[in-house]
Parts: structure tokens; sequence; C-alpha cells
């Protein structure tokens, strides 16, 4: 175990050094087994994770779903979400946040990235609410948060990297997400009333739509429909795997992009550009990760933590609060996937020792980096709006982001004591 910690200790020294994660989670993984073995071993394990990787199958679902997203953003469907969600609650006070927070879960259900739904809907969302003379502090925090229901509601990129560190079904993964994901949207939409009963003038009401308009608003998001139902209809129907189902939907993104005209020759190969440099930077990450995650299993350190739990008396579900509490103090300092990779072949097999659900804990996962995205300082949504919005203030950010966190820890804390919110639809998948 000394030497794991050793290695953790090195890796957060090169990150502190500014060392990019990959590079540093790989060069300690290489070292490391070096060390302990030999570096004649260490160099055939790092080609072995190169190889595989880079021509792994079902990795392939990783640059297809960050596609579909690219191309989704393009197509204008942010905007026609955000209206429809106007439509039917734009009269409640605070109610263009709220629109902010259900545009950002529907975008989420085709796009499958946080970063990509709180910048999409930074730029459809904030106008709207500043017109209306919302508090650049519930503007920016509900789309901060919203944001991060692009990971929660399938398809979902983090959701596909837990399954595939350990091999737990995607598709299942996909399903558990879907109760959460309302449950999460109904919890922050109630941090927004919360902040208005507070401060009514940080969201005044708005006209109330008829509903000749909302349903008009309604028809409007039929490509949003048809590319969801394509997507998890296919994979949940059995006509294809999730690999496939996310290049069914990146062409059918493609296709509405195209056919509404918002596609030219430059925004294709800015949407490509876009999308291999981040596929790139994921996959990177990936390798370095799984180089770091052969030293961690050859020192033995998940069974010696398995060893050192179980000789302690404590409640299982006390081991997964404390597991949930790390991630949140980890999630304030560290890039969120970098943090699941580097630490997830550590716990999850001591989740699995102790009898959970595999897939309940990935849902829990998911929640703590929700929770890290829109925690100062290291938030990457909270730098995305700062960014996106150079008149406002980053500490305004960090401020209206506050009244979603306690929304979200009381989302999480719900799941961990309710794991049948997140478990009832895998009843219904084979």
């Amino acid at each position: 175990m000394t030497a794991c910690l050793l290695g953790f200790a090195a890796i957060f020294l090169l990150m502190a050094l500014r060392i990019p994660i990959a590079v540093a989670m790989g060069v300690v993984g290489y070292l490391g087994l070096g060390f302990l073995r030999n570096f004649d071993m260490s160099l055939a394990s790092v080609l072995d994770v190169v190889r595989s990787t880079g021509f792994s199958y079902t990795l392939s679902v990783v640059p297809l779903f960050i596609l579909m997203g690219n191309f989704t953003a393009r197509a204008g469907m942010a905007r026609e979400l955000f209206d429809l969600a106007r439509a039917f609650l734009g009269h409640r006070r605070g109610g263009l946040a709220m629109a902010s927070i259900g545009a950002c879960a529907g975008f989420g259900a085709v796009c499958g990235s946080s970063v990509a739904t709180a910048a999409t809907m930074a730029k459809v969302a904030y106008p709207s609410m500043k017109e209306q003379g919302y508090s650049d502090e519930l503007s920016t925090g509900a789309i901060s948060a919203g944001g991060t229901l692009g990971i929660l509601i399938p398809p979902s990129t983090i959701m596909v990297i837990y399954g595939l560190m350990t091999e737990t079904s995607i598709g299942k993964m996909f399903a558990a997400g879907v109760l959460p994901g309302i449950l999460m949207t109904v919890l922050m939409c109630g941090a927004v009333a919360w902040t208005t009963w507070r401060n009514p003038k940080a969201g005044a009401a708005t006209r109330r739509f008829n509903w000749s308009e909302r349903l008009r608003a309604l028809g409007s998001v039929w490509s949003v429909v048809v590319l969801f139902a394509l997507v998890m209809g296919g994979i949940y129907g059995g006509l294809f795997t999730a690999t496939e189902g996310a290049g069914f939907g990146a062409f059918g993104a493609f296709i509405f992009a195209l056919t509404r005209g918002n596609l030219s020759r430059t925004e294709l190969g800015s949407i490509l550009v876009e999308s291999a440099r981040t596929t790139a930077m994921l996959f990177a990450i990936f390798m370095g990760a799984m180089m770091f995650a052969n030293f961690v299993n050859f020192t033995g350190m998940p069974d010696q933590l398995q060893a050192f739990v179980m000789q302690f008396d404590v409640h299982p579900i006390t081991v997964i609060l404390a597991i949930c509490a790390i991630y949140v103090i980890l999630g304030t300092a560290m890039e969120e996937l970098s943090m699941i990779l580097l630490t997830v072949p550590v716990f999850f097999p001591l989740v699995i020792q102790l009898g959970f659900d595999p897939h309940w804990f990935g849902i829990l996962i998911v929640c703590v980096v929700m929770i890290g995205l829109i925690s100062p300082p290291v938030g990457m949504n909270l730098f995305v709006l700062a960014t996106l919005l150079p008149n406002v203030k980053t500490i305004v950010v960090f401020r209206g982001v506050l009244p979603f966190i306690t929304a979200q820890l009381i989302g999480l804390g719900l799941l961990i004591a309710f794991p049948a919110i997140s478990l009832w639809a895998l009843q219904f998948i084979n």
C-alpha cells in the first residue's frame, strides 16, 4: 500500500507542477511498475494499453457521442428546448431559470456532455434572462448547474467511461440514470424557487403562454424526440449495441444540422476538428489512467484496502458515505474525468466486495462529478460561464451555484438512502 500511496503523491506533485494529468498518470504508472517489477514488463504493459485502447471497438462509442453532441449543438435544438420549457414555466417566479434547467435536461438527452450543455445554454438562455431583469447570480447558477445534467441524463460520456473501466453494461448505466436525472432536475428547479422566494427580484415572472403557443412549442422539439428515440430505443429494443447507437445518433444529428442549413463546409470542418481534439484528450487521459491502474493493481492496494475496511465493524453505507465525501472534496480541486479514472480502480473492488450494485455506485459517481463541475474553485462549468460571459464576474458565478450545490447534495443523499431510484429501471433491461 505504501508504494501506491507514493504513486498518488507523485501524481498530485506533478499536477501541482502543471504537468498534464494524462502524462502524470502514465509516467507514474510506468516508473512505478518498472521499479516494483522490471522495466521490460512495464514497457510491455504500456504498449498493450496503447494498442488495446487505440483499437478498441467499444471505446469508439466515445468519439461518436462527442460528434453527436457537437452536431446537435449546431442544429439549434437547444433553442427549441428552451422555448418549450419557457412556454410551460416562464409565467412562474424564476420560471426562465427553471426553463434553462429543463432545457439542459432535454439537451443532455441528445448531447452527453456537461460542458457542451452549459456552453450551449449560456448562449441561448442567458440573453433572455438578462432581458427580463434576472440577477446574474441566478442566471449563471441555473445554467452552470443545469449543464451538469448533460452527464446524468443518458446518453452520457462519463457513464460510458465508467462502464468501460468496470466492465459494467453501458445500456444498463443509461437506464439507471433516467430517474436520478429527473430527480436532480426537480431539485434544482426547487433551488430556483427557494432563491426567488428569498429574493423575488432575482427572477420575475414573465407572461403566461396560451395552450396553442405551448402546443406549437411542443411540436417544434420533434427532432430531439426522434434522435433520443433512435438512440435509446434502438439500444433497449435490441436493434443495435451502444456503439452502433452512437453511430446512428451522430448520423441523425448530422442530417438534422444539414437539413436546417446550420452546417456549412467551414462549420463541418470545425465540428470534426473539435470532436477529434476532445477525443484525443479523453483517450490520452484514459491511457494514462490504465497505466496507473495496472500499477495500482500490482501493488495489491485494492485488496489491502478491502482487508483494512473489513477489520472495522462499520455499516457498508458508512463506507459509501466516506467515498462520496472524498469525491466531493477532490472535486473542488481536481478535474472530474481524471478524478474518476484515478480513483475508480481503487474504490470499485471495495464497493463490489461490500455487495453493492455497480450500476448504483456508477450513478453515485456521476452525481459527485456533477457537484465537482460546479464546485469552486476549479468547477469546469463555472469557468465555461465565466469565459462565455466576460461581463459577469467569476465571484458572481461562484455565489450563484451555491443553492444548486445544496440541491445536488440533497439528491445525492436521496440516491444513497433509496437505491431503488437508480435500480428501478434495470428490471426492464435484459
